[in-house]
């Protein structure tokens, strides 16, 4: 087991992290900018170091000074939690040629799946269903226009090097397709320094659905049950659940066995997440992540494994702590990403937190950095913190959820709450009516949340 873990990452995932490696007897080190000297992570880790200016690119992103604090102070792992280098390859090799263990996946994992043309070739040979689209990126128009005859309109056209909804454009029709192109493009080269996109089936009401893996890195691997993230704004997840409303134990065995089989032949090593399309019955692959969800608390709550804490066993080289059929899914869990946004317009509204009252009681579980008196930087994302609540029943849990929204009291700035005390009481939810689609309909038609 490792002796000592930097955490080279800030907020609710950092503090997630560190909890963790306390309960495993290792050391922590805390690493911030100069925006988060106050941050709680660094209050309660062993050791911290200041790593740079608030600019991320400067503090968060700098591997030299990330290898430095791991050498200042003999950190002999690494945790990334998501975001910032989690998903970056190169990061993984240089901590590796320094003797430091990255606590994720194997690097050629990472380069693979963070390649979306490539993730879906390699899922494909895996044997995991995928949406209809180019085998490749689209190098042209009339090779773009032939391929969506073949698929059929409408198309999406994705960023091969993207994600978060950024490069993604839908062409209803061959007139549209050329405006989608230079669209995309342009925004996946600006997002993500890579122009290069490719065309995927537009599905109409999908929900989207995720399956949570642990992999030993030798060929064994387990299924923890799907979350469904359908809640969306701009791509952007804002509600998820677990089990998802749309799906039956058939399914839900069908597609877990799928995924797992598959992370087995890649020779999966850690956690990871592989999301699909789910419409008509059927499930289409559309990315897979290498590291640590925000929505993992769901799937924590409904099977009692600790994620994080399998995520630094399987680095340090030891096995799986269960097997597939000691996995069970128990009662039902939501998360709610709570953020320092307006309600309505979703305007950032960083600032002094000047009352800070979270929730509690059974089955009640609140992931967050912040408290009384800390300052939301504005440099950084907008999370305040997730709601998680487990239920026996998804009644039960929606009603629980529904109590705990209403107890949850953040003053000092905005924040999305009002947005979830009206999603927890709409018919839509509570009968699952929902998909990938209907939070910005929603948001279109019932005009401002009351706040």
């Amino acid at each position: 087991m490792f002796d000592k873990i930097l955490i080279a990452n800030r907020g609710e995932i950092a503090l997630r992290v560190l909890r963790a490696a306390k309960e495993l007897g290792i050391a922590t080190v805390a690493v911030h900018s100069t925006a988060d000297s106050d941050a709680m992570h660094v209050r309660l880790a062993d050791e911290s170091v200041c790593i740079g200016p608030p600019a991320a690119r400067d503090s968060y992103l700098n591997v030299p000074a990330l290898i430095a604090a791991c050498e200042i102070t003999g950190a002999d792992a690494v945790h990334p939690g998501y975001g910032f280098l989690s998903e970056n390859a190169r990061f993984a090799e240089v901590l590796g040629h320094h003797g430091i263990t990255f606590i994720g996946p194997k690097a050629e994992h990472i380069r693979i799946m963070g390649d979306k043309i490539e993730a879906k070739r390699t899922a494909r040979r895996l044997g995991i269903p995928c949406v209809p689209g180019s085998e490749g990126g689209i190098q042209d128009d009339d090779e773009a226009q032939r391929v969506a005859a073949e698929i059929g309109f409408p198309v999406l056209v994705k960023a091969a090097a993207g994600g978060g909804g950024r490069g993604m454009k839908v062409a209803r029709g061959p007139g549209d397709l050329a405006d989608a192109l230079a669209t995309a493009r342009a925004e996946a080269l600006a997002a993500f320094g890579d122009g290069a996109v490719y065309l995927e089936k537009y599905l109409e009401k999908p929900r989207h659905i995720e399956i949570q893996v642990l992999g030993d890195g030798r060929g064994n691997a387990v299924h923890l049950g799907e979350r469904d993230c359908s809640l969306q704004r701009r791509h952007q997840k804002v509600w998820e659940e677990g089990p998802s409303p749309a799906l039956n134990e058939t399914e839900r065995a069908a597609i877990g066995e799928t995924v797992s089989k598959a992370m087995q032949e890649l020779g999966y090593l850690g956690a990871g997440t592989v999301e699909f399309l789910y419409e008509d019955g059927r499930f289409y692959f559309i990315e897979m992540n290498t590291r640590i969800q925000v929505e993992h608390p769901v799937t924590e709550m409904i099977t009692g494994i600790d994620i994080v804490n399998e995520q630094i066993r399987l680095a340090a080289g030891l096995p799986l702590s269960v097997t597939q059929d000691e996995v069970a899914l128990s009662g039902h869990a939501v998360e709610c990403r709570i953020n320092a946004e307006h309600p309505t317009t979703f305007k950032p509204s960083p600032g002094l937190i000047t009352y800070f009252h979270p929730p509690g009681g059974l089955g009640v579980r609140v992931d967050s950095a912040a408290y009384q008196g800390y300052r939301i930087p504005p440099n950084y994302d907008s999370l305040v913190g997730k709601l998680i609540v487990h239920g026996r029943t998804r009644t039960e849990c929606l009603m629980r959820l529904r109590r705990a929204l209403d107890e949850f009291v953040v003053d000092g700035i905005e924040t999305t709450l009002p947005l979830f005390r009206t999603l927890v009481r709409n018919a839509d939810i509570h009968d699952g009516r929902y998909d990938i689609h209907w939070l910005e309909s929603f948001l279109a038609n019932e005009g401002p949340v009351p706040t």
